[in-house]
């Protein structure tokens, strides 16, 4: 077997959160045309929300920091301290937001059963609060798409979910960090994602490249308070065009290639199976994600992550048994091979 050796680029499969900017990006950052964003003057960032707006079928956007800030501006803006939110108990405001809900809003997260972050209505029905002395108001529903599973969540499940809100008088938010990879699986427009959702956030910085950055888009009086609420949290921001300028490009350009990230995804989970011992998850290759287990009695993650980055090659540890590996636009074909060959390196210390 070829033996591996130290590639001269770091490979970074831990996520598509850690993609740099491309040229591109960084010479439109140079010359953007900035103001003060917190008066609302800065042509980029206004240009920027305006474009977000548009994309997700909505009125209005707000440019915030990062992905869970958004999430949590909407909660915070959406309910009122003591009521109750429904979500998918696998979701990302669930599971990855720090308890922010519960602090920030002063509202509890009412767990649904779910699978790969899409719910069963009659779940839902026996989790909603119908008004009572002894319950909390149900203020709001969360979901997710794409999920942070590798799925994405169908259509018809959220135009469920949405239907059954509006029934109830209450708001949904989605959590559409990766929306435009959950719009090119499906084969839509993401506005027809957003069309069964009252708020959307979706960011820039995960796989499209943007060094920072995401969207919160909703109707025209949600955003004017969420602005107020985004001030509050400490979220203002003043030049920021800056990086609103390569938000541009993310939401222009970037989304456009995404299709080359979920193949590319598809054939690393092929060429993973090669090596005796690691099991793909088959059913979980909608997007840019590869799960997979080790079935190995012996194999240690750490030694096995040591071995990697010893190559230039970065992956997280397991999280419940389970790796999880992520193309962008920083991984060409190339890389996986590299990446495979030197896993074959590794694995074949259990079989000799």
């Amino acid at each position: 077997m070829k033996m591996a050796t130290s590639h001269p680029r770091w490979i970074d499969l831990r996520s598509d959160t850690v993609t740099i900017p491309t040229q591109e990006m960084l010479e439109a950052m140079v010359q953007a045309e900035v103001g003060d964003d917190v008066y609302g003057d800065d042509p980029t960032v206004n240009l920027l929300q305006e474009k977000a707006a548009e994309k997700m079928g909505k009125e209005a956007a707000l440019f915030v920091p990062s992905g869970t800030f958004g999430n949590q501006l909407a909660i915070f803006t959406h309910t009122q301290s003591g009521d109750e939110v429904l979500i998918p108990e696998s979701n990302h405001i669930l599971e990855h937001e720090v308890g922010a809900s519960a602090v920030i809003s002063r509202v509890g997260l009412r767990p649904l059963p779910d699978q790969y972050g899409q719910v069963d209505i009659k779940d839902l029905e026996k989790r909603y609060r119908e008004e009572d002395l002894h319950h909390p108001r149900t203020g709001l529903i969360c979901m997710e798409n794409a999920h942070s599973s590798g799925k994405v969540v169908p259509l018809s499940n959220l135009q469920e979910v949405y239907q059954f809100a509006q029934e109830k008088g209450i708001s949904v938010h989605l959590d559409g960090a990766r929306i435009f990879n959950a719009a090119t699986f499906l084969k839509v427009k993401p506005a027809q994602i957003a069309l069964y959702c009252d708020s959307v956030m979706f960011c820039v910085s995960k796989g499209l490249c943007a060094p920072i950055g995401s969207l919160l888009v909703g109707t025209r009086s949600f955003i004017e308070k969420a602005r107020k609420n985004r001030k509050l949290l400490g979220g203002g921001m003043r030049q920021v065009g800056y990086l609103a300028a390569a938000g541009l490009i993310a939401l222009e350009k970037m989304t456009k290639r995404l299709q080359e990230d979920h193949e590319n995804a598809r054939y690393l989970a092929k060429r993973l199976q090669e090596i005796e011992g690691i099991k793909v998850a088959e059913d979980r290759l909608d997007i840019n994600m590869v799960f997979f287990t080790v079935e190995i009695e012996r194999f240690s993650p750490p030694e096995f992550i040591q071995f990697l980055e010893e190559k230039n090659i970065k992956i997280n540890l397991p999280r419940e048994g389970e790796f999880r590996l992520v193309t962008h636009y920083w991984i060409k074909k190339e890389d996986i091979d590299y990446f495979i060959e030197t896993g074959k390196t590794y694995f074949s210390r259990y079989y000799t």
